[in-house]
């Protein structure tokens, strides 16, 4: 059996569908089980042509203006930067694993990315959403699984900044920290 690589990824985008608005950038974080920081990768992307912003998008950027100074910075065109994540994606020793919080927006972005800029996906159709494993592993509704109510102890001390990479880092860490507790029944 392959590796599993745990692919923490945050994406910063300026409305709520690809497509019709566009991914700005993306940081991925590639870990292994004991939570061992393999590789990165990011890159800021160009919008897409024709596409719009999304005002509330937008509204919510005006109140991020470090975060956007960030993600506007070194654009490269999408086919070029999804190509490159690709190549990262393939290049990783084992089986990505797309990882996310929530993983369902993150990966609708970064698969349609895939299949429109490259054709395909290592990740296929498969996505692990991190709040949806802390739920089991808390035994707990989703609606009762939320970062607040989780463990202390899960969490490294980074802030959530609202830089792709920086931002994939830390849930990739709290997974990793999460995935320990349960393989080796530490109670939250």
């Amino acid at each position: 059996m392959a590796v599993e690589i745990y692919v923490s990824t945050d994406i910063e985008v300026d409305g709520p569908v690809p497509g019709t608005y566009s991914m700005l950038s993306i940081g991925s974080a590639a870990f292994t089980a004991d939570k061992s920081l393999i590789s990165t990768f990011e890159a800021n992307l160009e919008t897409l042509p024709g596409a719009t912003r999304h005002p509330r998008n937008m509204a919510w950027w005006t109140q991020q203006p470090e975060a956007w100074a960030a993600a506007r910075t070194n654009l490269q065109p999408p086919e070029q930067a999804m190509q490159a994540y690709h190549a990262w994606l393939i290049a990783l020793p084992g089986q990505p694993i797309f990882l996310g919080y929530p993983a369902a927006f993150d990966f609708m972005f970064v698969y349609w990315y895939l299949m429109t800029f490259v054709g395909e996906s290592p990740f296929e159709h498969s996505a692990l959403d991190i709040r949806s494993y802390a739920m089991a592993v808390m035994k707990r509704r989703y609606s009762e699984s939320g970062k607040h109510r989780m463990p202390l102890t899960w969490f490294d001390e980074t802030e959530l900044t609202h830089v792709a990479l920086d931002d994939a880092i830390q849930q990739g860490n709290l997974f990793c920290n999460m995935l320990q507790a349960n393989l080796y029944n530490i109670t939250p």
